[in-house]
């Protein structure tokens, strides 16, 4: 059942639940740390209007800067106005932003430890139509890895607009990872979120849980969709939400995969690298248990629409009933 701490939604799994896409909350999120924050400022690559940077530019068009179709320069500039104490927010395309300026990440942002905030649009294969060439699965990885580098891929639009003004009060560089499509608004204000902690939304109505489903991103509303169905037929389930990637919340993971006993993970990401592999890391040193990752696997995307490519690609809810049961058939 629904975590009563979590404060989700009324109506979690209507028909009727507000859908809204994650980079809303980017735009929301940038204006009200602005208005906090006189030195946040918004850079974009020539996707005001795509990434929701316009809506930062309209509240504030002397702290908004369009460096156009030049991501790496928009890097480095980044890193010279957090020298002299601006707080920038760089926005584009995930393909392009890690994916084009990274060895400006890199070596301007993350070895120098300046407080830029990377913000990367479109990511995943809800994309859509746009196809393999605009839906990134590979900047988690290339982002976790990152020495000094706190990634964070927020689980809908709201919790976005949280991540996005936690992002601009702390003091280093941030990843936050953003969707095009639309997906369901499932936590509210009262919604608890801090950066580097997970939230469980989802427990077994009584007993402990067979399986655990660890979720990033807007597939956590996936993981729910999945475990109400697996309750409803006896399994008890738990769903926790991690929207920090990087630092994992060591502590919960360890302790829900100690209480489970089997862990099925769950990104629309490459399966390698990304959060999946993250949870293995930790488990495999502190509590190796059962467990499946379910992402892309070695592939590139393809146009369609969303929910054609979330279901080609083994990313709905029905992949995931299906990975908790293969993990929940193996033996100990």
């Amino acid at each position: 059942m629904p975590n009563e701490s979590a404060h989700l939604v009324e109506n979690l799994f209507a028909s009727d639940i507000t859908q809204a896409p994650t980079r809303d909350g980017f735009g929301v999120g940038t204006v009200e740390a602005g208005r906090a924050d006189a030195q946040v400022v918004v850079l974009c690559a020539d996707l005001a209007e795509s990434t929701r940077a316009d809506w930062f530019q309209k509240e504030f068009p002397d702290r908004f800067i369009e460096v156009g179709i030049a991501e790496q320069n928009m890097a480095a500039l980044a890193a010279g106005m957090a020298l002299v104490g601006k707080v920038p927010f760089i926005a584009s395309y995930a393909a392009f932003n890690p994916g084009r300026n990274y060895e400006q990440i890199r070596t301007t942002i993350a070895l120098a430890e300046m407080n830029v905030k990377v913000c990367g649009m479109h990511a995943g294969v809800s994309v859509g139509p746009d196809g393999a060439t605009h839906q990134m699965l590979e900047d988690i990885g290339l982002m976790r890895m990152l020495p000094n580098m706190t990634v964070i891929a927020p689980g809908d639009a709201e919790e976005a607009r949280k991540a996005v003004v936690a992002a601009a009060s702390i003091d280093g560089p941030v990843y936050i990872r953003f969707g095009r499509s639309a997906t369901p608004v499932f936590t509210t204000p009262e919604t608890p979120f801090e950066i580097g902690k997970a939230l469980t939304l989802f427990e077994p109505r009584d007993g402990e849980p067979q399986v655990a489903i660890l979720s990033t991103g807007a597939l956590g509303y996936t993981a729910l969709v999945a475990a109400k169905q697996l309750s409803d037929e006896g399994v008890r389930t738990l769903v926790l939400h991690c929207p920090t990637i990087k630092p994992l919340d060591r502590e919960a993971v360890i302790a829900v995969a100690k209480r489970a006993g089997r862990v099925v993970t769950l990104e629309e990401h490459q399966a390698a690298g990304g959060f999946g592999s993250a949870v293995a890391e930790v488990l495999v040193e502190e509590c190796p248990v059962p467990m499946r990752l379910v992402g892309v696997r070695n592939q590139f995307g393809q146009s369609g629409t969303p929910e054609e490519l979330l279901a080609h690609y083994g990313l709905d809810a029905v992949a995931v009933v299906a990975a908790v049961r293969g993990v929940l058939s193996r033996e100990e």
